[in-house]
């Protein structure tokens, strides 16, 4: 599913959920085609400018799935930055970040490639508080683990219910607790 309400690309999009949104809901960042997971949704204009071009990073949590066995010394390269390539062909390294092995999570539908037993994969959780294009895909990809399944699980203390609520599912947040796990103070 697209992360917007419409566009010119085809494909299902978030006004094709059954869910009454209010008018002027917008999501907050973006999910590319090919990742899952965590999308917030506001009609507040400002929540979107302080959580993705203000002053104070917010983390975003990530499970990702790439294809090998991880080793110690590819958890410590990507922790500490690693070069990729951003807009324009310039190279960039990226900040320090938490990354470490994880299991595979319980109540993500199956794809194609899990039931492969030739297919040999790890999990990894990365916390991130940067989001160039693509920089999860980029960073596992400079260590020469291909991703083959990326689902964001938290934004800051927002986290995604993965056994409690299927993909495409909506659940409203009230707005003091909504800040409050944004860790936003002072709203």
């Amino acid at each position: 599913m697209l992360s917007q309400f419409i566009g010119t690309d085809k494909g299902r999009m978030l006004g094709e959920l059954n869910y009454p949104f209010p008018e002027g809901t917008h999501a907050i960042g973006r999910l590319d085609y090919e990742s899952e997971g965590l999308l917030l949704l506001t009609t507040n204009k400002k929540v979107t400018r302080l959580l993705f071009q203000g002053e104070v990073p917010h983390k975003r949590s990530y499970l990702v799935q790439v294809r090998g066995i991880v080793t110690e010394e590819t958890l410590l390269q990507l922790q500490s930055g690693i070069a990729i390539r951003v807009k324009g062909g310039v190279d960039y390294t990226t900040a320090p970040c938490q990354v470490q092995l994880a299991q595979a999570p319980q109540g993500l539908p199956e794809l194609p490639h899990d039931l492969n037993p030739y297919v040999k994969s790890s999990w990894l959780r990365i916390v991130l508080t940067e989001g160039k294009f693509h920089q999860v895909r980029k960073m596992v990809r400079s260590v020469n683990h291909r991703c083959l399944r990326l689902v964001r699980v938290a934004i800051e203390d927002i986290d995604l219910d993965l056994q409690n609520q299927p993909p495409g599912t909506v659940r409203e947040i009230e707005e003091s607790a909504f800040f409050s796990q944004l860790c936003i103070n002072n709203w």
